[in-house]
């Protein structure tokens, strides 16, 4: 008994010592006091074992090292110089493009999260979604408009092209310029409102929202504006901000596509001819591919590497990376023929040049920005891609959600809307969560952007993830709708979301490599407290500078390992019921709790991966996946959290914040559980499964009677509807699509009493229900209803057989174009022949 006593007062010691981050001495003396209790039977009154055995002796070794590591002069000589020693040789060198990577962006609330303690009031502090007045004025007013302007199947099928009075639209209101200061003709809108702006028209047309998100997002407007030389400032912004100028940004080449740092692209310093003068400048050589706006680009960006053989610039030969932007008619521009992706109207295609001269100034930055281009693309990247595609994303989400809402509680099968079928509860519970997951994401998210922050980290999480879940969310969509989906027509609303999701899944980091290369591996240098300083201590060429540097990072770094190891066991054997968490919401306390036991969980796992795999990490892909995955269920459940103290938190919303938080334990302790199962070091992996997993699997997904719950909150209009479908495009014109939709909606729910009547007269026989007899007049005449009911419901038949009907179509209108003779279609394989 005496022995098993010990063990739990050595359990509790270690971990108490642990998370109180207690110095080695401290160690030492805690734990030898113990040992020498428990041997020399103080509270037994019998020893345990003689002082002078070999058990007792060879229990004093560990307690003997702590003891002589706690003289630093020991610990700096036998600890920390052969852990220096090793990084130093071990570490492979961070290449430039790597380190500007690295460099870009800031760090945020995600290092809050790589720490395992997070300080949930960072979170917290982070402003609500706010819009300025002109800001909200214009959401209301031209983006609205311009959605109602839109003919989503003339754009998509017949055309297959953006019509000019598109263009022409939000080329007059200012929609291509809303990044460009004021200063120089732009609008000069925030993150948040650019965020909230696009996510609208893409609730409407993904090929629309293509046009407008591009000059937006990364591109000339952007570089321009934070790195363009006064002259191109002055110059070029107020043309992009009226759109004088379409610009696209040609970066992705052939053979280099996510790996845009190894572009073959070059340019070469030289003196060359211009307008008859000698110009010095880069002669240019590209090959460029997928460029978005490129058909119709009158400005292309063009990324590529810079050579001076001659050291013209006095920046060595190799200059790198660099930024330049062409007029699209300057001589030697070829701008090739669309692309089609996923049959998209967007403009999309190649542009190439060969030996095309342009003058040092048309560099984005003139001279002094030669080689700095992956470093500018990088800083922007860091914020943008927190915008776009998650503005998209997290829009989608909220349409899917509307539409399908709507559907699924007009639709009937065997009696009762299909809404409240088992079956089809589940999917449209995950549409509820991914509606309001994803925007709790975008707007915190945006918030960040909009107050200056570059969250790399972030960003990259945000794209993998919105866009995965929007895919889901689509799938779901039209598992519900059914055939009504999967005919295409002019009343189809949901193909061109069907058709677009993988284009979002592919662009600026296609969703594996965002996944499993980038958000984890990048994280866990940019946001780890100690890991980056403690490499760039091991590689500094001031050995000695770096030893001492190095020396304390280290140091720092073990206790705060070891503090997080005993705090995730603590927190896993007690459940989580003593784990931090904010006072001021008390009704979210226990999610709180949870999501901090989590994050102790993650720091841990994170830590071992990183200092077991080191320089190998990159290679070990699915383990970073699995970990890029759990980060991420933690940033969205805080998100989830945040925005319903955000919303005033409205208790209709609660089983949402309830299933949603639910699901994403679940699937974080999924993540986890993949990689302790896999880790490829046994003895590690038996640690972390005994310090995070001591009782087994931790979370459950939501209950089955709460997702029932979550989906009947959407089957009716109200506030919540309304809520979780905020900032979309909402047509309630019957002659629309989706305005059919929702004047349906509300004469259905008008009507369900009267409807409930006649369902009971026709199952009792009363009334029978066949084509070719008015079972609604024979059912007024059996007053089974009153002649105003009557009206009702042959009104909501009418609008019912509009909501579930499918486009058919002459057997000529669906032969394209293209196929007609004469026509000139040619195939990838020739395109390669001429090419060759």
């Amino acid at each position: 008994m005496s022995t098993i006593v010990f063990l739990l007062l050595l359990i509790g010691a270690v971990t108490a010592l642990g998370m109180l981050q207690a110095r080695i001495s401290v160690w030492a003396i805690a734990l030898g006091g113990l040992l020498f209790v428990w041997q020399a039977g103080i509270l037994t009154g019998e020893p345990t074992f003689p002082l002078s055995s070999i058990f007792s002796l060879l229990a004093w070794i560990p307690i003997g090292l702590l003891a002589a590591l706690s003289v630093p002069e020991v610990r700096r000589s036998f600890f920390v110089r052969p852990a220096f020693d090793f990084l130093k040789k071990t570490l492979p060198k961070v290449s430039d493009t790597e380190q500007q990577a690295l460099d870009a962006g800031t760090v945020g609330f995600d290092a809050e999260l790589f720490s395992g303690t997070p300080d949930w009031a960072v979170l917290r502090a982070v402003p609500p979604v706010t819009l300025t007045p002109e800001e909200q004025a214009f959401l209301d007013d031209p983006t609205e408009d311009l959605c109602r302007l839109i003919d989503d199947w003339q754009i998509r099928h017949a055309a297959r092209e953006i019509p000019e009075t598109i263009w022409a639209f939000v080329k007059k209101h200012g929609f291509l310029g809303m990044l460009i200061s004021k200063e120089h003709g732009g609008l000069g809108f925030s993150a948040q409102a650019q965020s909230l702006i696009l996510g609208k028209i893409a609730s409407r047309s993904p090929d629309v929202v293509t046009i407008v998100m591009v000059p937006n997002s990364l591109g000339p407007g952007e570089l321009i504006e934070k790195y363009g030389t006064d002259e191109q400032k002055h110059y070029y912004l107020p043309r992009l901000a009226r759109g004088d100028e379409v610009p696209c940004f040609s970066l992705t080449g052939p053979t280099s596509g996510s790996d845009a740092a190894t572009m073959r692209d070059i340019g070469t310093v030289v003196k060359g001819q211009l307008d008859g003068r000698e110009t010095l400048g880069v002669r240019l050589s590209w090959d460029k591919r997928y460029i978005t706006l490129g058909p119709k680009a009158t400005l292309v960006g063009l990324a590529f590497r810079l050579f001076d053989p001659e050291n013209l610039l006095g920046k060595g030969e190799d200059v790198g990376i660099t930024v330049a932007m062409i007029p699209a008619n300057h001589p030697g521009v070829n701008i090739g023929r669309r692309h089609l992706p996923s049959g998209a109207a967007f403009p999309n295609g190649p542009n190439w040049g060969n030996d095309v001269f342009i003058p040092m100034d048309w560099i984005i930055g003139g001279e002094k920005m030669a080689g700095q281009g992956w470093r500018m693309l990088m800083e922007c990247l860091a914020a943008g891609r927190a915008i776009s595609l998650p503005s998209s994303a997290a829009a989608g989400a909220k349409a899917m959600l509307r539409v399908t809402s709507a559907y699924a509680r007009i639709r009937r099968q065997f009696g009762l809307p299909v809404g409240r079928m088992e079956g089809i509860e589940e999917p449209l519970a995950r549409i509820v969560e991914t509606a309001y997951v994803n925007e709790a994401a975008r707007g915190v998210t945006a918030s960040m952007v909009s107050r200056g922050e570059k969250p790399s980290v972030i960003s990259a999480l945000m794209k993998y993830q919105t866009t995965e879940r929007l895919r889901r969310s689509v799938n779901d969509a039209m598992d519900i709708h059914g055939g009504r989906a999967i005919c295409d027509g002019p009343t189809n609303y949901l193909q061109s979301a069907y058709e677009m999701v993988p284009v979002g899944i592919t662009v600026e980091g296609a969703n594996i490599l965002t996944r499993t290369l980038i958000t984890f591996a990048q994280g866990a240098l940019r946001s780890h407290p100690y890991l980056i300083r403690e490499i760039q201590a091991a590689q500094n060429p001031d050995t000695a500078k770096g030893f001492d540097d190095f020396e304390d990072l280290f140091l720092s770094h073990i206790g705060h390992s070891v503090s997080n190891m005993a705090g995730a066991f603590f927190h896993n054997i007690t459940f989580g019921f003593f784990a931090p968490a904010p006072t001021a919401v008390p009704e979210l306390k226990a999610h709180y709790r949870q999501l901090s036991r989590a994050a102790r969980n993650f720091a841990v796992v994170s830590d071992m991966t990183i200092a077991v795999l080191g320089g190998g990490l990159k290679t070990k892909q699915k383990i970073c996946g699995r970990l890029a995955d759990a980060l991420s269920e933690l940033y969205f459940a805080a998100a989830v959290l945040k925005r319903f103290e955000d919303d005033g938190r409205p208790v209709a919303d609660r089983p949402i914040v309830d299933f949603a938080i639910a699901n994403a334990l679940s699937r974080f302790n999924d993540a986890l559980n993949g990689v302790v199962l896999n880790f490829p070091v046994a003895p590690v992996r038996w640690k972390l499964r005994a310090i995070v997993f001591p009782f087994g699997r931790h979370y459950n997904p939501a209950p089955d009677k709460l997702g029932g719950t979550v989906a009947g909150l959407v089957l009716k209009p109200g506030e919540v509807r309304d809520r979780l479908t905020r900032h979309i495009f909402i047509s309630k014109d019957a002659a629309d699509p989706t305005g059919v939709l929702e004047v349906t909606l509300e004469k259905v729910v008008a009507a369900e009493e009267a409807e409930k009547k006649l369902e009971k007269a026709i199952r009792a026989g009363t009334v029978r229900r066949y084509h070719g007899i008015d079972w609604i007049g024979d059912a007024v005449t059996q007053n089974v209803i009153t002649a105003e009911e009557a009206a009702l419901l042959r009104e909501v038949e009418t609008l019912v057989a509009r909501v579930i009907a499918v486009d058919h179509f002459d057997p000529a209108e669906l032969r394209p174009n293209y196929m007609q003779p004469g026509h000139n279609a040619r195939a990838a394989d020739q395109s390669a022949a001429a090419a060759e």
